[in-house]
């Protein structure tokens, strides 16, 4: 039943050898091999196949034209006496403002904060003359780089994202409109 016997003589006296090796584990372990190795090349050859991105829609013959890099706000704190507000489009800089640095503390309920009324003042009028993303139906919102030392308190981080949180613009979001801060803030990295 399922063996193999490979014999065995006892000739010049030795002891008769006869041994069976059991063949129905060997098959199957064969068959298990096999089959993990058909499985493992039909995934490779189907993960070959679909390699490419399937965009919905009509394929474009004619490049578009390239789009003008939008607008970003960088705000510089890393100098102790003043703010510089540079409006940059891609590499280019288009404005440059300087804005005077008073720490005002706050206290609150035992909570202290910096806040810095004149850098916010001087940042919602510079978004209302040069940010772009004013209607409320703009899925987009302006972009403000805040560029600052690594050794910047944390308080200090806090009172200028709120500065530039100042601005407000409508939003429109599921039929409701709302009032939304009109910058997402990135940090640079140095």
């Amino acid at each position: 039943m399922g063996g193999v016997d490979v014999g065995g003589g006892g000739k010049g006296g030795r002891k008769s050898l006869d041994s069976e090796i059991n063949m129905i584990p060997f098959i199957d372990l064969l068959m298990v091999t096999i089959s993990f190795l058909l499985i493992t090349a039909v995934w490779s050859h189907m993960a070959r196949i679909n390699a490419d991105a399937q965009v919905p829609g009509p394929p474009r013959e004619v490049e578009p034209d390239k789009v003008e890099p939008e607008k970003q706000l960088h705000v510089e704190m890393r100098s102790p006496d003043k703010f510089v507000l540079i409006w940059k489009q891609g590499g280019t800089v288009v404005s440059t403002v300087d804005v005077p640095r008073k720490d005002n503390l706050v206290v609150r309920g035992g909570a202290k904060s910096i806040k810095y009324p004149e850098l916010a003042q001087k940042i919602e009028q510079e978004w209302k003359s040069v940010g772009g993303h004013r209607d409320a139906s703009d899925k987009k919102f302006d972009q403000a780089v805040l560029h600052t030392d690594n050794e910047t308190p944390y308080v200090y981080l806090i009172g200028v994202i709120d500065a530039i949180y100042a601005p407000h613009r409508a939003f429109s979001a599921g039929g409701k409109t709302e009032q939304v801060p009109a910058f997402n803030v990135t940090f640079a990295v140095n």
